[in-house]
Parts: structure tokens; sequence; C-alpha cells
């Protein structure tokens, strides 16, 4: 392995001298300017530059810690003296220059939100910089999981999650979404478990559990995953397949059964798939997202395994990142929607490409009312409204709200209705392959969106107020469905009576069901959400997001009396904190912080819940 190492280490010098003229003469320009300036990161770009990492690294379950060191091949503009790099709770043990020289460091004051500067004095002649580290327990990327916390109860699991600033706190890294950098890595694990990155990755365990990866395409540092466990590969197709603890596989193979269509559907839309394969893993229950686009391989949540394939819109969600997110990145958090907006109207031309316009328009109305929820909840007027944020001095997490992703979405909904569909692809298409592996700014879309869209077709268009405003627009194009407005009807003429038959609801589908829930009155009396529980079985659910959808309805009318125990098995049972967050909040609101702890101190054991309560993301 050490051959591999000196190897990995000389391709990466040899690239590193074949850019470095190109580079370094743009990087100050291009860093330099204020609407790229990343107030979430303390790197200096603009003066030297990462531009490949390559990761020697040990995973220790015991200890519960990550020990190695991590090579960057760096560029710099002339007279450079230092390179930032952005850690939070590492411990840095020395740094070397050209792996010949051991450098002096210092850290900079301690940020409760963005951690520490790690400053590393270069010379002249620098173009490799290693840093020799480990991980703290404090370190809130990876998510040490014990035996009886994974689905198999076999052995213990190891997950990263870096969105949004998380990379530092297992990598020293310029962590910022700005910033693009390939990868190798060798990681070492227990011989019984296997290990994957969003890189290429095996198939079958290694007989010594030594992995090695390579991720060739350039991403930003929140991109850079891993997972570590007890895990199996099944195949979906020439350019798919599963990762699944082994009780889980087979019912994961047979529910993503259609990815590779939908990344077929996806490249006849905006162009080649530029990653090679595209993998998912499905992580234990204490995973807090539904999914990550993390590059190759998704991370995801196994609460979308329900047995029809009907929540599987958040593969194609994941999928869309590809393209949006993965190629085309956002610059800074604050244009986060160039992230979300893009992939959520991607995600859902998948879908109506494979399931029809009438299902899709069904998922776009249960987008909108979530968009709505979340204006009503950060207030009309609010600048969090805006799809352009500031978010200096906060929390990074604060802008992964409802209005990236779905007010992002509408407003390409909107440039869609004004030039046509046709036209509207082409512009995608070629902004996807214009801008590929490369990171934009609000200002730099909307200048391009100015160019080629808006002056090219003499288009009249508010999507100044759609960018810069607060709210929801009063052009938003609003889908239709027959499906909903006849459920509408339902509730209105039979429920209010108390008259339980629906007629043809024994064929409704996940997203009739939770637009069913939805609209039932948050002060319906018990005896009529008994009678609904008892006809229609919804505490006892398969289905997490009906569970969910329920389960607060039932926890803000008080219902939740009577099923406390199906509530209690689920909150122990997931960590997605879509689900959680809005339950807690629930039974805040209902005066019942007592149950709340009580369900939450006696089960801990059984899950991780850390980020119980971060703002609620969708995704």
């Amino acid at each position: 392995m050490k051959y591999f190492t000196i190897l990995a280490l000389l391709a990466f010098t040899i690239i590193s001298c074949q850019n470095k003229e190109m580079l370094k003469d743009s990087i100050h320009n291009q860093y330099a300017e204020d609407h790229r300036k990343d107030h979430h990161s303390f790197s200096n770009p603009d003066q030297a530059l990462t531009t490949n990492l390559f990761l020697d690294l040990n995973v220790d379950f015991t200890k519960k810690i990550i020990t190695g060191v991590a090579h960057f091949d760096i560029v710099k503009s002339e007279g450079a003296s230092e390179i930032i790099f952005d850690t939070k709770d590492l411990n840095i043990s020395k740094v070397k220059l050209n792996q010949k020289i051991e450098s002096k460091f210092t850290f900079g004051p301690k940020d409760d939100l963005l951690g520490q500067a790690l400053h590393i004095p270069i010379e002249a002649n620098t173009t490799l910089v290693s840093i020799y580290y480990e991980t703290s327990a404090n370190s809130a990327a990876l998510q040490w999981l014990r035996p009886n916390q994974t689905a198999d109860k076999k052995h213990p699991f190891l997950f990263s999650q870096g969105q949004a600033i998380l990379t530092r706190t297992w990598i020293p890294c310029q962590d910022s979404p700005g910033i693009r950098i390939t990868y190798d890595a060798k990681v070492k694990v227990p011989k019984e478990l296997m290990a994957v990155m969003s890189a290429s990755n095996p198939t079958v365990k290694s007989e010594d559990g030594v992995y090695n990866f390579q991720m060739k395409q350039a991403i930003p540092p929140y991109l850079i995953a891993l997972a570590v466990g007890d895990l199996a590969f099944g195949s979906i197709g020439t350019q798919c397949g599963v990762y699944a603890e082994p009780s889980m596989l087979e019912a994961s193979v047979y529910e993503f059964g259609d990815t590779e269509k939908m990344l077929k559907v996806a490249e006849d839309l905006y162009g080649p798939y530029l990653w090679e394969r595209y993998d998912i893993i499905v992580l234990p229950p204490s995973f807090p997202f539904g999914g990550m686009e993390n590059p190759r391989i998704t991370f995801a949540t196994p609460t979308i395994i329900a047995g029809d394939r009907s929540l599987t819109a958040l593969i194609a969600h994941e999928l869309a990142h590809s393209w949006s997110g993965n190629l085309v990145t956002n610059a800074t958090w604050d244009d986060f929607w160039l992230n979300e907006g893009f992939t959520v109207y991607f995600e859902r031309r998948i879908m109506e490409a494979l399931y029809g316009k009438e299902y899709t328009d069904m998922l776009a109305l249960l987008g909108f009312q979530d968009l709505e929820a979340d204006v009503q909840h950060i207030g009309h007027n609010h600048a969090d409204t805006h799809l352009k944020l500031n978010l200096k001095g906060r929390d990074a997490d604060d802008g992964m709200t409802d209005i990236a992703y779905e007010k992002g979405a509408y407003f390409l909904m909107s440039l869609e209705e004004k030039v046509g569909r046709e036209k509207f692809d082409d512009f995608l298409k070629t902004y996807f392959e214009e801008h590929k592996f490369k990171t934009l700014t609000t200002e730099e879309f909307v200048e391009y969106l100015e160019e080629k869209l808006i002056d090219k077709y003499n288009v009249e268009t508010n999507y100044k107020d759609w960018i810069y405003g607060a709210g929801i627009p009063a052009n938003c194009p609003i889908p239709k469905s027959d499906k909903f407005s006849s459920i509408d009807l339902l509730i209105n003429r039979k429920l209010k009576n108390g008259y339980l038959e629906f007629k043809g609801s024994e064929n409704w589908n996940t997203h009739q069901w939770l637009h069913f829930l939805r609209k039932i009155p948050k002060n319906t009396n018990q005896e009529m959400m008994k009678k609904l529980d008892e006809k229609f079985n919804f505490s006892n659910s398969g289905n997490a997001e009906i569970l969910a959808a329920w389960f607060e309805l039932s926890i803000k009318n008080g219902y939740y009396k009577n099923i406390k125990s199906p509530i209690e098995d689920f909150l122990v049972s997931v960590g997605r904190r879509k689900f959680l967050t809005p339950l807690y909040s629930a039974m805040k609101e209902a005066d019942d912080l007592a149950l709340a702890r009580s369900i939450y101190q006696k089960k801990q054991n059984q899950i991780i819940m850390p980020y119980l309560f971060k703002p609620w993301m969708r995704y």
C-alpha cells in the first residue's frame, strides 16, 4: 500500500504541474470578487488553492476516530505566503510541505459555528501540503453507530454527512462549495466491514479491510463522503446498483428498480451523465436526511423503502443533483437555491417522463403546500423567503428550507411558461454544458439568464421579484390536479358529515393519501379520528410519509393520547429530521414536553438523532 501512496502522490504532482500555470494567474481574480466571498469558510483561495487531495485513513471503531493524513496539491498566486484551511474539532499533529519539510502551523480563534482557521506558511516552491490529523468525538460529520442501531444489529456502522459546512470536522480542507477538488483515498477498516465513498467503489469486501478510491471529477468538499458497515451489493442495471445491509438488500433492489430508467430520461433531457456509475446506499435509520447527493453514490434513508416504489421521487431528486448541484454548484451557501431549485424542477421532469403529468402534478402540489407552510412559518415579508440569501454570521443550514427547493422550482416553471418548454429545455441543457464542473453565484446566473433567455427571446418576466423579493410572487404557476380536487370534495361533502365510504380510495397512491391527511381539519374530534384510524389503519401504515403526516395531525388535535405506542415506535426507529422536527414541535405546541422528553430519553440509545432541532429540511 505504500507503493500505491507514492504513485498517487506522484500522479497528483504531475496533474498539478500541468494545471498550475493555467490556474495560478486566474485564482486571484476568480475568488476575490465580493459576490464570490464565502462567509462560511476561513480559506484564502484567492491566494492559495487546493486542487487535488489524497487521503490515507484508518477507521477505528473502538475509539470512534479516524486517523491519517490529507495530502493536498495546491496552486498559489505570486507572493502568497500561507494557505488557510478550515478545521473544527480536529487534532492536528504535524504538517509537511512537499513531503520533506515539516512546517509550523497556527490556529485562528475558535468560532462556535465555523471552527478554526488552520494557517500554514508556504514557500515559493510549495506544491504539496500534507496534514497529519485525527478526528475527535465532537466531529459533527461522523455518525458512529453501535450494532443495535443498525438494521441487522450485528456490526457497527459509520457514515459521514458533510453538507453544508461539516466536512471540516473530519477532513482539514478549504470547506467552501465554491472550491472544487479531485481526490483519491486509501481507507483501512475492520475486515468484516466494507467501505464506500463518493468515488469509484468496490462491490465485494476486501480480504484485508483496505479499500482504494478515486474521484477523478472535481467536486466541492461537502460532497466527499464515507460509509463503513456490513454492506452487500445488488445490481439494478448496467450503470446502477444498491448497497445495503444484507437484510435490507432484496427490498432495496426492488424499490429502486426504476433507477436506470430515470438515468436514461435525465440524459435525454439535459445531456450525458458524466459520473460513470450511479449507485445508492441505504443507510441505517438514523441518517438525518431523505437523501444526500454524494457523487456516484446517493446516501438514502430506509424510510423510502415502502414496498411499492411510491417514494422514489427522492431518488429522481438525488439523481438530478448529478447535473444541478454536483456538476454545476452554488458558489456560496447564499446561492443554495441554484442547487435545489433546479434539482426539484429537474426531478419533476424525470417523474413526468416516467409516470405522466397527472402524477407529477400531485408531487408539485404537495411541494407547493410545503412552500406555503414555510413562507407562513418564516414570515411573508422576511428576507429568508428570498431565493438569494444573506447568511453571513449564521448557520448555512438556515438556508435549507423549502424556499430554496420549491420557490426555486416554481421560478423555473414560470420561466418555462413564458418561453415554452422546448426553448427552456434548450436553455437548461446549454446551461449545464457550459458550466459543467464549475461554480456559480446568483449574480452570475442572472447575467447568464438575461443574455441567454430573457434578451434572446425578448421575454418580460419579474425574475428579480422571484430572486430578490419576499414571499411567493403572484404569477406562481400552480398546477391543478383532478385527483386532489376530488379528494377535497370528499372531505367537504362526506368527512364533515361523518361518512367514511370514499369510493376509489382503495386505489389511492401515497400522494393522494398525503393530500387527504393534510386537508383533514385540525379540529377534527376524537371520535372521528378514531373512526378514520380504524377505517384506514393509519397508525399502523408501513409508509413513513403517511405515518408522519397522521401522527402530526393526531398530536395537534389530541388524538395522540390514544396511539402513544405507535408514535413512540416511529420516533425511535427513524432519524430523518423531516419527520422528527415537526412531530417533536407538535408535542411542544400541545404542551406535552414531558412525553417528548420521555420518548427521547427512554429510547435515545436505540437511534442517534444528531440533527433533531436543526431547521426542517425536505430532503
